[in-house]
């Protein structure tokens, strides 16, 4: 059993993180200030766009995606029912209506021929999860969504620093050359932190600056862009925004850890397939798949347990100080979505049974050598405590 609890996830600070973070405190902006700017130059050179906005968080980021896009009441768009609520909230929050397709058991994503199965004249937008960390399959997706005129927002809040591979050339997520925005979450958890967080990353200048806008109560001071101008002091509100704005310590927190992100993801792949080589083999356990033509940046690993009693084992890992959880109750189960929109169970069956299998375990690069080992004997005794 682990001496010490062993969580899920953990964000990796380092003295230099702690440093960034101080010389912006001591400095003339807390808020409002140039490291934003600086931070969002870079993660839209590390992601290879245009453009990124960043936003108090990765809900935040997504909600002005949707009203950037123009989604309204009437329409319908297109998500996965396995992703964190936001990913649908998004589209409710605008007024439109969150439609589910159901899941590629192999993977975990969104399946590109259930999308396909769900348009109806009504849908104007399409919302992959890269779940877990793994793009979905990008090339198809955005066929689809060209052939019908559909705007596509990426939630990549799982996949910074992955990529994906179309016609074989690869493609790091975020670059938006198959969408129109792509969002990313700075939560503790995910792969770099900014306390909270979030970033929408865009090639379109249109769609930048009405993010912009919409970031800060749609208030705008540039001249250019004003209906007037009664002096210096002069702003105008263009439209209904939101106070969505990072702070400049937070922004210079994520920045010092952007430098560090291609470490992060080697370190979460090789726990990966050490986790892959401990458990691929046996019966009792499941894994989902990478595709060839996605490179997962591993948020999650995901075990399924496979003729055991799912909490059972759940129950035993955290006994043991295994900080296991689930991801995720299929949101279309969630009391809300059943009683707003008539979900109900069964309408997505590959996403419910996926559901009656996961958990997941700990994955977060500052786990040692040795953490992991403790998770995969922990696995191994509980499973076969389990099946005996």
């Amino acid at each position: 059993m682990s001496s010490r609890f062993i969580p899920y996830g953990h964000h990796s600070l380092g003295a230099d993180d702690i440093q960034a973070v101080l010389e912006v405190l001591k400095s003339d902006w807390l808020t409002q200030g140039p490291m934003v700017q600086k931070f969002e130059e870079a993660f839209a050179a590390y992601c290879g766009a245009r453009y990124a906005v960043a936003v108090s968080s990765g809900t935040a980021a997504l909600h002005l995606a949707a009203l950037a896009a123009g989604f309204t009441p009437g329409d319908e768009v297109i998500t996965s029912p396995i992703t964190f609520v936001a990913s649908a909230n998004c589209v409710a929050y605008v007024g439109a209506r969150p439609v589910f397709a159901d899941i590629d058991s192999q993977t975990g994503c969104i399946d590109v021929r259930e999308i396909s199965r769900r348009l109806t004249p009504a849908t104007k937008g399409i919302i992959p999860v890269h779940f877990a960390g793994q793009p979905c399959a990008m090339g198809a997706v955005a066929v689809l969504a060209r052939e019908h005129g559909l705007t596509m927002i990426e939630d990549a809040a799982h996949a910074l620093g992955s990529s994906y591979l179309v016609d074989g050339e690869e493609f790091r997520t975020g670059c938006c050359a198959h969408s129109d925005m792509t969002v990313f979450s700075l939560h503790p958890v995910k792969h770099i932190a900014a306390g909270e967080g979030g970033v929408i990353t865009t090639n379109d200048e249109n769609l930048y600056q009405q993010l912009c806008l919409l970031r800060s109560h749609g208030i705008t001071r540039d001249v250019g862009r004003m209906e007037a101008n009664d002096g210096p002091w002069y702003y105008e509100m263009q439209a209904l925004g939101f106070n969505y704005r990072i702070t400049d310590f937070q922004c210079a927190l994520a920045l010092s850890q952007l430098k560090k992100l291609d470490a992060f993801v080697a370190r979460r792949r090789a726990i990966a397939t050490k986790y892959r080589q401990a458990f691929e083999s046996n019966p009792s356990l499941g894994l989902l798949a990478e595709h060839p033509d996605a490179r997962s940046s591993y948020h999650l690993f995901v075990i399924l347990s496979l003729g055991l009693d799912r909490s059972g084992l759940f129950r035993d890992l955290r006994e043991r100080n295994i900080g296991v959880n689930v991801h995720y109750i299929p949101v279309h189960l969630q009391p809300f979505y059943r009683e707003n929109y008539g979900y109900r169970a069964g309408d997505y069956p590959l996403a419910e049974e996926y559901y009656r299998h996961a958990i997941t375990i700990p994955l977060y690069p500052a786990m040692s050598d040795n953490d992991v080992d403790l998770v995969i004997e922990a696995v191994y005794r509980c499973v076969k405590a389990l099946s005996s």
